[in-house]
């Protein structure tokens, strides 16, 4: 290389550098990340890291390093939760409402029509609503199944159908022992309001499996059993026809049942729509639980959570009877402002007084059922109490028995006051209400058609499923009609008449005196007709037609 050429490329390099530092002085000059700034979208992808840059937005305010780095962030608030808890049950509802069927129509405009009906189980459900809606959540469920107690119970915790179906989601016996519901004269986990829910949660999971999460089938199947909606399938299927919920051979009961939960699912997801106004139901919880450790009278709990013994009945339907179970499960219910107050006043009592016992000296001709029953008891809790090996009792032993501390009927919702009163209920006016004592070899059927009536309205009568055993010796109740005849002015008007027997009297006298026949007399007193003859004081009831004379 020659001299001039290397003096040539040094001064040609010094001029460069000049310029170079001339640009920067007057900020023409960009750095990299400024000239990345300006690449195209091609740019972009050969180099790579241009995203990684946070944009400034007008609004940060970004002036300086170190003001950034001292501002405080302000976090999202967090949403808070809905305080109506027909929001939130709205709010989680997945299934396609978007339906238009004639059957779910037809319910819609029932249910539009019927808004006080809407109300009365709102108000029954506002209970255990809250409890119901949380769990569903937790298992991943729609919240539409929350309204599913409406269409089982109407959200009655003591609901009883001819079926043998009990509680608010209507388990049958078997299904509920299935479910681990045990059913004994003390407790019906059906009605437990806890376990009840436990199980239909775990039932309508395992449907929902079996039918691929098609949540309108595993809902029929609920209703009328996994075999009749799986033959349903089958049967399409052979026939080359849908198989969906819409297009099954169901049972009556079914296709009407899925229908129903659509349409009070729709109108709560649009009640202005439908023209109604829910009842609002606070989203907080209602109850506590309270572990009691033990048996405990169920009117001394209302005494200690100052509450009425409705209302320990209404959030413990479970427990039939004055007390809790003796053998559990050991928790009551109680309203959740109250439940401080019981747990305080719980810890001043002794177990050994939470229920009140009385010594009883046994008599000749006693026998332990019969003790019990007159004690409001059972045989077991009798021996378990006293450490009795064997039903055998002796003349002059002494056994103490846990009785109810108030009258009995004073538990108004126990299961035997909820009878007698379902009993006392007149199903219509001038109606005769007469007691039946079921004889061997019995049945609903032979009894319900000799006092012209069915065996369904003979069952409800006496708060019966169809299937529910008649053991001889049982109470019931038959309200009979009478039988209109017509005068000559073709007027009727047909009274009760209580007469009392007088001496001389015959039934055959009493019947032509008040012109009815001797074997409606008979009907209409069952036990008086048994009798050969009647004596005086004796007193018959009979329908009588006042208007023909």
């Amino acid at each position: 290389m020659s001299k001039n050429f290397f003096w040539v490329l040094l001064i040609s390099l010094v001029l460069t550098g000049c310029q170079t530092a001339s640009n920067l002085q007057n900020g023409n000059s960009k750095t990299d990340l400024e000239a990345d700034a300006d690449a195209t979208p091609a740019d972009v992808n050969k180099i790579g890291f241009i995203d990684t840059v946070p944009p400034v937005s007008p609004d940060d305010n970004d002036s300086s390093s170190d003001q950034t780095a001292n501002t405080p962030k302000h976090k999202p608030s967090k949403p808070q939760p809905p305080k109506n808890l027909w929001t939130r049950i709205r709010n989680g509802f997945e299934l396609n409402l978007n339906v238009n069927k004639p059957r779910l129509s037809s319910q819609l405009r029932w249910f539009s029509s019927h808004p006080g009906y809407l109300n009365r189980v709102s108000k029954r459900g506002e209970r255990y609503l809250y409890y119901i809606v949380t769990q569903l959540q937790k298992a991943h469920i729609p919240t539409e199944i929350a309204l599913l107690p409406i269409v089982e119970s109407g959200f009655d915790p003591f609901g009883y159908s001819h079926g043998q179906a009990s509680g608010p989601w209507q388990f049958i016996p078997s299904t509920g022992r299935m479910y681990g519901l045990d059913q004994d004269w003390w407790y019906d986990g059906r009605r437990d309001i806890i376990d009840s829910t436990h199980a239909a949660i775990a039932y309508l999971t395992r449907l929902e499996k079996m039918f691929n999460g098609n949540w309108l089938l595993a809902l029929a199947a609920y209703n009328s059993g996994e075999g009749t909606v799986l033959n349903a399938i089958h049967k399409n299927r052979r026939e080359g026809k849908p198989t969906d919920f819409w297009a099954l051979d169901l049972p009556k009961e079914t296709r009407a049942y899925v229908p129903k939960l659509l349409a009070l699912a729709k109108i709560i997801k649009d009640p202005a729509k439908y023209h109604y106004k829910p009842v609002f139901i606070p989203n907080k919880p209602y109850f506590e639980s309270v572990n009691i450790g033990g048996q405990l009278d169920l009117a001394q709990a209302a005494k200690m959570a100052d509450i009425s013994i409705d209302e320990v009945y209404l959030l413990n339907p479970a427990f039939n009877q004055w007390a809790t179970a003796p053998d559990g499960p050991h928790r009551l219910l109680i309203p959740v402002k109250k439940a401080a107050l019981f747990r305080a006043n719980l810890a001043k009592i002794p177990q050994k007084d939470r229920v009140t016992w009385v010594r009883y000296r046994v008599e000749a001709g006693d026998n332990l059922r019969a003790i019990a029953k007159s004690h409001n008891t059972t045989v077991n809790v009798i021996e378990d109490v006293n450490k009795m090996s064997s039903t055998l009792i002796r003349v002059g032993q002494e056994l103490m028995i846990p009785v109810a501390g108030n009258k009995i009927s004073s538990y108004t919702l126990s299961s035997h006051q909820r009878l007698l009163a379902k009993q006392d209920r007149a199903p219509g006016r001038n109606r005769i209400k007469i007691n039946y004592t079921v004889q061997p070899g019995d049945s609903l059927w032979a009894i319900s058609n000799k006092y012209d009536t069915n065996s369904t309205t003979l069952a409800r009568w006496n708060n019966m499923g169809l299937a529910d055993p008649l053991r001889p010796g049982k109470k019931l109740v038959i309200w009979l009609e009478p039988k209109r005849q017509a005068n000559s002015s073709n007027r009727s008007i047909i009274k009760k008449v209580v007469y009392t027997i007088r001496s001389g009297d015959s039934l055959a006298m009493v019947a032509n005196k008040f012109r009815v026949t001797l074997n409606e007399i008979r009907k209409w007193n069952p036990e008086v007709g048994k009798q050969k003859y009647v004596q005086p004081g004796d007193k018959v009831t009979l329908l009588v037609n006042v208007v023909g004379g």
